[in-house]
């Protein structure tokens, strides 16, 4: 006998041999007995669920000569045998796929104005009917509005939403419901033991669960499994078969991230990678796993679980131990590792800082009290000695420099206690000595200056409050270190960066960075500017821009200057056509290329 696939061989002949339909089907059969026909059906829902197999068992039944007490088809008239034997004059089935134009839908049209012979309906089915265009749509809709009485269409459709409202209102909407893990498992089950196949009920779970509501990618894979483990079905053929991930590695790796252990979960994931794993699958599946923990968290949302029985046990329990923050915190990050994997060029290291994240989650809280963001990764290795924690008012005017090898490093801790002290106490004075908290401030890295803390912080304070920050300052930081016109130019473009990151200074910071810079005479600093309004501005924070450079620079003899800009000094902004005829006029090269390839500046 010629060998048939289990999604043929098996496929549901009757309404009542159709799986997780029951609603539908008990609607379609009732119409049957009661003899309300609508002209038009529409069925629409996921692919492998049944819309083709229930429109054929529809037509079949609603031309049978017999049928049956329940609605269905007797099997035996001549209606019955011509649809088995397939050369039934009163069914039609159109794949709308590959005849989508106007030509094949006036074809169909010219069918409907023949009468059945022999049956009651002329039955005609179109699949994946939202693949017809827009013109044949429009060469459709009279017919299907007001057909023959003896004219019935069935339309099948994977994405209703494709379809003109014009066909939507003409139709009966029957919307397919996916497979659940239960009705699947159960109709494998009837197939391994038709076919004779011994199985593991876990091995025909993790097939449900791939097919992901579609029976009949539920049948195909089974088929491969049977070929694969030769009648023999068990969870570890299945696994090894399908290159699946076993659900015993996402238990595991929720378990370590609750438990911070960075370095095991790095192993785990490599030890995933070497089974052949694919990195996207690996974070797909454990946000898949943490969603399954989150809807086991309620016993009202168990039921939402896409999973058997069995597991749905081990997700309560595991449910139990996550933190509510920690699931939505973990489903946060990899979703985000998710949208960003296919861009990703380095996509294994993208994974593992995901992980990592996952799981810094939960870490305790540092020895200030202060607990850590999740981006903050600690160091993998206990053996590393973490970096003891600065205090408010230390960050607030800490600063970064390039250490060099052998290089005496000055002293500047009695400075920076100075200057707290100042701080702190000038803060309690006008806030009626309220706890201040500095939020941290992000270095910007090797050679980029002091961190812009405590002396822009304060600029809200009074005259006086700011004259005696000021006169510490330049008190503590008694050197004179020399510097270049490039190293002032590098802090002063360090400074107005993070200047920027305060929302209320960024219109002046981005102002400050395009003002230039003059040192005729070392180390008084003049500040060029084009306006009276910005040189206003910058008056006023004059004593903080000396205190910062004072600190970048390491020189405390630095003078600021603020003027206007004279007529000569002014340089005109030049438009994009403008910069460009410049350039032109400047580098033959340029010339030489853009009369090569032909280019026109054309305006955007």
């Amino acid at each position: 006998m010629e060998y048939q696939v289990s999604a043929r061989k098996y496929r549901p002949s009757s309404f009542s041999s159709v799986v997780g339909q029951e609603a539908l089907t008990t609607t379609l059969r009732n119409a049957v007995k009661s003899g309300k026909l609508a002209h038009a059906f529409l069925f629409c829902g996921p692919r492998g669920v049944g819309k083709t197999t229930c429109a054929r068992i529809f037509a079949k039944t609603i031309n049978c000569e017999n049928p049956t007490a329940e609605s269905e088809a007797c099997g035996q008239c001549e209606s019955c045998k011509a649809f088995a034997e397939q050369r039934s004059y009163n069914i039609f089935e159109l794949d709308a796929a590959s005849n989508n134009s106007v030509e094949n839908i006036k074809q169909l049209m010219e069918q409907t104005r023949i009468p059945p012979q022999v049956g009651r309906y002329k039955v005609f089915i179109i699949d994946e009917v939202h693949m017809l265009s827009t013109q044949a749509f429009n060469a459709f809709l009279k017919t299907l509005e007001e057909p023959p009485s003896y004219v019935i269409f069935i339309l099948a459709t994977t994405e209703k939403n494709k379809l003109l409202p014009t066909i939507l209102s003409r139709c009966q909407i029957y919307d397919f419901e996916r497979m659940s893990v239960a009705d699947t498992v159960a109709h494998l089950k009837m197939v391994a033991e038709r076919e004779g196949y011994t199985y593991e009920d876990a091995a025909l779970e993790v097939i449900a669960e791939k097919a992901d509501g579609g029976m009949r990618d539920a049948l195909s894979i089974f088929d491969q499994v049977a070929s694969f483990c030769q009648g023999d079905i068990t969870l570890e053929k299945v696994i090894k078969d399908l290159n699946l991930m076993d659900i015993e590695h996402y238990f595991q790796l929720t378990d370590l991230s609750l438990q911070n252990k960075c370095a095991d979960v790095m192993l785990l994931l490599n030890s995933m990678l070497e089974q052949g794993m694919d990195a996207g699958h690996v974070v797909t599946g454990f946000a898949e796993h943490i969603r399954n923990v989150m809807m086991a968290k309620d016993q009202q949302t168990i039921p939402l679980l896409e999973t058997s029985a069995k597991y749905a046990q081990r997700y309560a329990q595991q449910a139990q131990a996550c933190p509510p923050a920690f699931l939505y915190k973990a489903l946060q990050i990899l979703t985000r590792c998710d949208l960003n994997y296919r861009q990703s060029s380095n996509k294994r290291l993208l994974v593992e800082i995901t992980l990592i994240e996952v799981a810094q989650i939960t870490q305790p809280a540092d020895a200030d009290g202060v607990p850590r963001k999740g981006r903050m990764l600690k160091n993998l290795f206990e053996k590393l000695a973490p970096l003891k924690p600065k205090t408010a008012e230390q960050a607030a005017v800490a600063y970064n420099k390039p250490t060099v090898a052998n290089e005496p490093q000055p002293s500047v801790a009695a400075s920076v206690s100075a200057v707290a002290s100042v701080v702190s106490s000038a803060t309690a004075s006008a806030e009626g000595a309220k706890p201040s908290v500095s939020k941290p401030v992000l270095n910007m890295g090797s050679g980029m200056g002091s961190l812009f803390g405590s002396t822009f912080k304060s600029l809200g304070k009074t005259e006086d409050q700011t004259a005696q920050i000021d006169e510490v300052v330049d008190e503590a930081n008694k050197e004179a270190s020399r510097f270049t016109t490039e190293e002032l130019n590098h802090e002063w473009l360090a400074m107005c960066i993070r200047m920027g990151r305060n929302q209320t200074m960024r219109g002046l910071a981005s102002s400050l960075r395009n003002c230039p810079l003059e040192m005729k005479e070392y180390p008084n600093v003049e500040i060029i500017v084009t306006n009276n309004i910005l040189l206003d501005q910058i008056k006023a924070i004059q004593g903080r821009i000396k205190a910062t450079l004072s600190q970048s620079l390491h020189n405390s003899e630095i003078t600021i200057a603020v003027r206007l800009a004279e007529n000569h000094e002014v340089k005109k902004v030049l438009t994009k056509f403008e910069l460009y005829e410049k350039l032109y006029n400047e580098l033959p090269s340029l010339q030489h290329l853009v009369r090569s390839l032909g280019l026109e500046l054309v305006s955007d």
